[in-house]
């Protein structure tokens, strides 16, 4: 007989990251982190649209207008970013914009009417606002429909409403003035404090843009719910087979919406004391824009908080980059638009090299 070879002893395991091991498990490099991050294109078009600005307007480096900058850019940034964690969960809510106002309308309205602290309307507005985000959550999830159809519906009706309810209750399109009452002193120091530093003047709207920030990519990035918004936004029918409460997901994001509303609404009624029923139209598609400047896909299962809020800044440059280089202010729309198309075009360039990469 003929004798076989002993079979080779196994040699050490290739170490990991090494050319014979798991690709998968070789530590990712800068460059690829870097490429993966979706708010990468809003970050380098934050760049380009400051240093263009810089050089076309000399006061926009000014400490003031910096300060000018920060608050506009926060005023949409408190709802840019609910709304790109509504996108990353695959939906829409085009009734944000007028949402804040009816947030700010029950507040003044019912604290007037019934002569209470002005406390307890911000309260009573909380609740009725956290309703209509439930109302737009709810009805999306019994009725299948999109969520187009379920929030264009509810932006009508509350178009109406406040317009109906102001001039039914106040005999005019806007409210009366309740700075005068009880309570409105701490509110105003909640809801639209100011201090200055010189030169620049830091609005509170600032640090609820940075905490609403901040909370929104812990949330994202640390929590089970963060991975079920992420879940839902890709593939809604996969993430139900495994577990995930896409109902309660899709209903919590609309609420989250409608929380900061009733922020930001808080904030216009105590800064300007009266509100106007017509404002707020068209404002959701600016929250929608800065989301998608951001990096957040309109398919859903992709996006960041962090790339919302850098579309809102640069929302913020140009609308005031405009004004400082002493432009015509009739073509922030169309310098709006083209952001909007180079940033779909630079974030798909993004994640297309990520992907290969």
């Amino acid at each position: 007989m003929t004798a076989t070879a002993p079979a080779p002893a196994p040699g050490p395991a290739p170490a990991p990251g090494s050319r014979s091991g798991d690709e998968r498990l070789a530590p990712a490099s800068l460059l690829r982190r870097l490429l993966g991050r979706p708010e990468l294109g809003a970050v380098v078009g934050a760049a380009a649209v400051f240093v263009f600005f810089s050089f076309a307007a000399p006061s926009f480096l000014q400490a003031s207008s910096l300060s000018t900058i920060l608050y506009a850019a926060s005023t949409i940034g408190i709802m840019a970013v609910p709304v790109a964690l509504l996108m990353i969960g695959g939906e829409f809510d085009l009734s944000a914009g007028v949402m804040v106002t009816t947030a700010a309308l029950v507040s003044s309205m019912f604290s007037y009417q019934m002569t209470a602290n002005v406390w307890v309307g911000v309260g009573v507005s909380l609740l009725v606002t956290l309703a209509i985000g439930f109302f737009n959550g709810f009805m999306l999830t019994r009725t299948k429909l999109p969520s187009f159809i379920i929030t264009l519906g509810t932006f009508l009706m509350l178009t109406g409403l406040n317009l109906g309810f102001t001039k039914l209750i106040s005999g005019t399109v806007s409210t009366k003035g309740i700075s005068d009452m009880e309570g409105f002193p701490s509110a105003r120091a909640l809801f639209a404090s100011q201090w200055t530093f010189g030169a620049v003047t830091l609005k509170v709207t600032v640090l609820w843009w940075i905490a609403l920030v901040a909370v929104a990519t812990w949330i994202l990035l640390r929590t089970r719910a963060g991975n079920w918004i992420f879940a839902v936004g890709g593939a809604a029918d996969a993430a139900r087979a495994v577990g995930v409460p896409v109902v309660k997901t899709r209903i919590g994001l609309y609420m989250g919406v409608a929380l900061c509303a009733w922020i930001s609404g808080q904030h216009i009624l105590f800064s300007y004391d009266v509100v106007q029923s017509g404002e707020g139209v068209g404002n959701e598609l600016l929250y929608i824009i800065a989301a998608v400047i951001g990096g957040c896909l309109l398919t859903g299962g992709y996006g960041s908080a962090i790339g919302a809020a850098v579309g809102a800044f640069i929302f913020g440059m140009t609308s005031n980059g405009i004004v400082y280089a002493q432009w015509n202010p009739d073509w922030f729309k169309f310098f709006l638009g083209a952001m909007l198309l180079l940033a779909v075009l630079l974030n798909a360039w993004v994640r297309k090299r990520a992907e290969a990469k």
